[in-house]
């Protein structure tokens, strides 16, 4: 999908009211809340979404499916936080239904 800028005509001019632009300033651009991954999980995550891809947060949800059906808690956590890493939604609903228990 391609990305288009459509840069202001004049530098200085801002195509935003002032007051909302002041306003916007501060915010941030991405919601890193809630529970940060480890350095060794994000190395991790990122070699398997070099090997598979846009499918990769599927994969790890996968994998830590079998490893929890196995009862492997600990392999079911590595897989988790390389699932967490790619898809923080998709971990977390997998997280929930690990603790509901299925």
């Amino acid at each position: 999908m391609p990305i288009r800028f459509a840069a202001s005509l004049k530098r200085s001019h801002c195509r935003m009211p002032p007051h909302m632009a002041r306003a916007q300033r501060f915010l941030p651009a991405n919601d890193n809340r809630g529970k940060q991954v480890q350095s060794a999980h994000l190395h991790a995550a990122l070699r398997h979404f070099a090997q598979y891809g846009l499918a990769a947060a599927d994969h790890a949800r996968q994998q830590a499916i079998i490893a929890s059906d196995a009862g492997d808690r600990q392999t079911f956590e590595w897989w988790l936080e390389i699932c967490r890493a790619l898809d923080r939604r998709m971990a977390r609903q997998i997280d929930d239904s690990a603790q509901a228990g299925g």
